[in-house]
């Protein structure tokens, strides 16, 4: 019987050729394939012959599983001795819960390798022909999300640090909350 391992990949930012080989090698690899929306589809050709391919994407409210049914699915792959590919966008560390798929693989015990993808706040920018930084006008950046539980009673982001100047703000999946974002952000100026 041959070892679990899962890979937590980042399938960049939907231009599949920003995918890295490393994720290509993990896609080829794996027993089953755990994707999501934002995962383009042209990548799950890469995909080994026969592995099982299990869609788990979020979109717009609309979510397959919740998170912590994910999180079960991923650790009963692994415990059936497969090879597990979590293929997520942009990169899984980047407000791609990644890191708390990794916390359930540590509490039980299944190695996991992460595979860095490109994030989309970098290949949009570029893509736009925008740089982050700039010697000459910023030496920061600050990556936030647009799109923080509403159910939470304090925000974890500190709006008058963003006010005072960080730079360069990348705000991620933050349309639909760019008028709250932009009034907390404002306020914060006082």
């Amino acid at each position: 019987m041959k070892p679990p391992i899962v890979y937590l990949v980042g399938a960049g930012p939907g231009d599949p050729g920003l995918m890295t080989l490393k994720g290509l090698e993990c896609l080829a690899k794996a027993d089953v394939v755990i994707y999501d929306y934002l995962a383009a589809p042209a990548l799950l050709k890469h995909a080994a012959a026969g592995a099982e391919l299990i869609y788990v994407g979020k979109k717009g409210g609309d979510h397959t599983l919740p998170q912590d049914e994910i999180n079960a699915l991923i650790l009963r792959k692994a415990r059936e001795a497969k090879v597990v590919t979590r293929l997520k966008g942009g990169d899984p560390f980047v407000f791609g819960r990644g890191g708390e798929e990794a916390e359930v693989l540590v509490e039980a015990g299944i190695p996991f390798e992460v595979v860095p993808g490109v994030t989309s706040a970098v290949a949009a920018s570029a893509y736009a022909g925008i740089p982050l930084s700039h010697r000459r006008l910023t030496a920061t950046i600050a990556f936030v999300t647009g799109h923080e539980d509403p159910t939470k009673p304090e925000s974890n982001i500190d709006w008058s640090a963003l006010a005072r100047g960080i730079g360069t703000l990348v705000f991620f999946m933050g349309v639909k909350n760019l008028p709250k974002a932009s009034e907390r952000w404002s306020s914060s100026w006082g």
